[in-house]
């Protein structure tokens, strides 16, 4: 075997071991030899793509996105080396309305097929394990996103990987907008590393990634919004390059409220 090629298994290797350890989602070992679909439940998402026609980029059923056969493209794929699921996002897409950015993204959704819409009382959860393949210089990898309640479009947290590898928390400071970041860990480009997004009676957020955990209070004006989860590759920069941009892996992506 010539160095390449046992660099290159290694380097498989290495990923398929991170794959063990941490699991994917309700599938156990990740099977590449299908689409997102088989490895992870994904009953409770809808996709949204940056291809379609300007301020309506195509939206993907949850419904179409389930079982080894579900639906799968250049934007949102297996990778058959690993069984990652993977979304690609370029500097150059098609983006929502209030939306410089392209996104290749989940976006929670009920098992009935209508869209989640939760209280912040309550406990809500998302897990997730996963690495920023690439990136030109910011990617949100998970939100939460203000629903139903009032009339802003904004969200309620971001979790961005920078390219210098750093991990930085942005909380919403209104629904009128700004965020106050925080930087809460730092993980080297193609690195596995974990993040669990959650909120807790309503009034704080709890944020932990590679086990340290910080929290953040909800402010009051967030209180009468209905919140839902994200996640994916939310490209946070934009060009004429349709080769570059953010591609993020996941190997683990769990939700749950109670």
């Amino acid at each position: 075997m010539t160095r390449s090629r046992a660099l290159a298994a290694a380097t498989v290797a290495g990923i398929v071991s991170a794959v063990t350890l941490l699991g994917t989602s309700n599938a156990g070992a990740a099977d590449p030899n299908v689409a997102p679909g088989g490895n992870f439940d994904l009953s409770i998402w809808q996709l949204q793509e940056p291809v379609g026609s300007p301020g309506s980029p195509t939206t993907i059923s949850s419904a179409r996105l389930q079982g080894a056969n579900g639906y799968q493209d250049a934007y949102f794929y297996t990778d058959t080396r690993d069984g990652a699921m993977t979304f690609w996002a370029p500097e150059k897409g098609v983006t929502t309305p209030n939306s410089h950015y392209a996104r290749s993204e989940l976006r929670e959704m009920n098992r009935n097929g209508s869209a989640a819409d939760w209280p912040l009382g309550g406990s809500h959860r998302m897990s997730a394990t996963l690495r920023v393949v690439s990136v030109t210089s910011n990617v949100c990898v998970g939100q939460i996103h203000l629903g139903s309640g009032g009339s802003s479009t904004k969200p309620l947290l971001e979790l961005y990987y920078r390219s210098s590898g750093d991990i930085v928390i942005g909380t919403e400071n209104s629904p009128a907008g700004g965020q106050t970041l925080h930087t809460v860990g730092h993980v080297s480009v193609g690195k596995t590393w974990n993040y669990t997004i959650a909120v807790s009676g309503g009034r704080t957020i709890d944020l932990t990634v590679n086990g340290s955990t910080t929290h953040y209070p909800i402010p009051s004006s967030f209180f009468p919004y209905k919140q839902y989860f994200k996640a994916g590759s939310y490209n946070q920069s934009s060009s004429d390059s349709t080769t570059k941009g953010a591609r993020v892996a996941f190997y683990g992506l769990n939700v749950s409220h109670g």
